[in-house]
């Protein structure tokens, strides 16, 4: 019998129904299929999505830590001491409730009623004299309670008055105390105070904008005598420089995987990074600080972190350099072609770690220390409290005794020279190391004015003829940019006065040079 008998206008065979199940089926595995390859295709966008975005991430602050000596360019790293100064500023006494003198009560709200006519006839004149001594009795009590809740009032009052003045003439105190300091500031910053001109380019430093994952310490410390300024400044770690080149969607796997970026770009980066801090913070220095003042500027970066190898905590250099405003001033840091790691090997001679990623140390050209108006107060002149012998009321030759005797108690083993006039050198140290000993060649200067260019030339000319390893000047003044410029590459230390009283107080030997320098006001 045929399936869905009936009227011939409504029925159909088995066979009709079968193929539209068929067919109703196929349509559905059909849709299936097609929602599993959107589903496919979603998933996969998705991560290509993420893969992109996380390369963009990555791109971005590669761009920024390759663009941090470009991007400071147009800024001025300049303070003005205006800018310092404060204002005392205390919100408005607000009494708040306490403003409001308490509601004094009236008689009338307390006066009974006088009765009636018909009342006083019906006995309401006592009770009414009743209720008249009563009102009397609670107005008496209501003005004593108002007279009490108002002198209460007016002592909240008067506190509150007095904590604000109070709080008024603190704020005025510290806004009075921080401009007299910043009179103080400004007055030294022209007469080239050490101690000021060291806090002003700290306050610039301080300023300077820098990435996330930068540290913020950072010190620097002005030398009058040599116009140097040293600054010691705190670089990232080599994990600044992103780990991961991109990141790639692998189809096969259906997973956004890391690609590792090579050692010798995440190397170069971070050779970029740590140039670019280097001729920037210098930069900025010569910006903010006039001709006369500041000639040279020794900058040495250092990290502070942790040796993997014993887990205590260290703070290796990994670059120190010396630049002369003179020779600066040759380059064009807005020249897309500039490269600062090229300009700072090349043109400065700076000492940088070959492996900063292994935390490879290099020796500074200057030891921050001896600038460091933090730790000496290095040149005295108040000589009336003061007991420490001059350095300039000994003669050459005894000045000449003298730094021989200080490397001795540094740990050198000294020989002092012949005295040779102003040429020449007064003593030979050495260190018997036998796997890196040392022969240095000491000159002594005695003065009172800038050494010149020519003793250093004459000291690297007798340290060659002598074959020492190092050549070390020592004075109780200071050294011009030529001097410094000259030393820049060569194995040459120049130590001024200030480092000299530096390198004295570290050994616990009295020394002191009368009559150069500052010492700074307590604020």
């Amino acid at each position: 019998m045929a399936r869905n008998s009936g009227s011939s206008g409504g029925s159909r065979s088995y066979r009709e129904w079968a193929a539209a199940e068929r067919a109703a089926q196929k349509l559905r595995e059909q849709q299936e299929r097609q929602a599993q390859k959107d589903r496919i295709a979603a998933e996969a966008a998705a991560r290509d999505k993420d893969a992109a975005a996380r390369t963009r991430a990555i791109e971005r602050r590669v761009t920024e830590l390759d663009s941090l000596l470009r991007s400071s360019l147009a800024r001025s790293p300049d303070i003005s001491f205006d800018s310092l100064r404060v204002t005392a500023t205390v919100p408005p006494l607000n009494l708040g409730a306490l403003a409001d003198p308490v509601l004094a009560p009236e008689w009338g709200d307390f006066a009974p009623r006088q009765p009636s006519g018909l009342g006083r006839l019906l006995g309401g004149s006592q009770r009414y004299q009743a209720s008249y001594e009563a009102a009397e009795r609670a107005f008496g009590s209501a003005q004593a309670d108002h007279q009490e809740r108002e002198a209460a009032r007016q002592r909240k009052v008067a506190a509150a008055r007095a904590d604000w003045n109070k709080a008024v003439a603190e704020a005025q105190g510290k806004a009075d105390a921080r401009n007299a300091h910043v009179d103080w500031l400004s007055a030294g910053f022209r007469g080239h105070d050490r101690f000021a001109v060291s806090e002003y380019v700290q306050l610039v430093l301080d300023r300077s904008p820098y990435p996330g994952g930068f540290p913020a310490e950072r010190y620097a410390g002005y030398v009058p005598e040599s116009s140097l300024l040293a600054v010691e400044w705190f670089l990232p770690t080599f994990d600044i420089v992103p780990e991961h080149k991109e990141f790639r969607h692998v189809k096969t796997r259906k997973a956004v995987e890391p690609v590792a970026r090579p050692p010798a770009d995440a190397q170069r980066l971070y050779l970029a990074v740590i140039a670019q801090v280097a001729v920037r913070t210098v930069r900025e220095v010569f910006m903010v600080c006039p001709e006369d003042m500041v000639s040279t500027v020794v900058f040495t970066g250092h990290v502070d972190t942790v040796d993997p190898a014993t887990g205590r905590k260290i703070r290796p250099p990994l670059i120190s350099m010396r630049a002369t405003r003179e020779k600066f001033d040759e380059l064009v840091l807005t020249e897309p072609r500039f490269d600062p790691v090229a300009s700072i090997k090349r043109h400065f001679f700076a000492a940088i770690s070959p492996h900063p990623e292994e935390l490879k140390a290099i020796d500074p050209v200057m030891p921050f220390s001896r600038a460091d108006p933090r730790r000496v107060e290095a040149i005295d002149v108040i000589s009336g409290l003061d007991q420490r012998p001059n350095l300039l009321d000994l003669t050459p030759k005894e000045f000449e005794s003298f730094i021989q005797n200080l490397f001795t108690k540094m740990g050198y083993e000294t020989d002092q020279y012949r005295s040779s006039g102003d040429g020449g050198i007064d003593c030979m140290a050495y260190k018997r190391d036998p796997v890196a000993p040392m022969k240095i060649a000491v000159q002594a200067k005695l003065y009172t004015k800038t050494v010149q260019p020519a003793h250093i030339r004459d000291l690297y000319g007798t340290m060659q003829h002598e074959g020492a390893t190092l050549g070390i000047m020592i004075t109780t003044s200071g050294y011009g940019p030529a001097s410094e410029e000259f030393a820049n590459g060569k194995p040459l230390h120049l130590i001024d006065g200030h480092g000299l009283i530096s390198i004295c107080q570290e050994h616990g030997i009295p020394a002191r040079i009368l009559g150069i320098g500052t010492r700074k006001p307590r604020p």
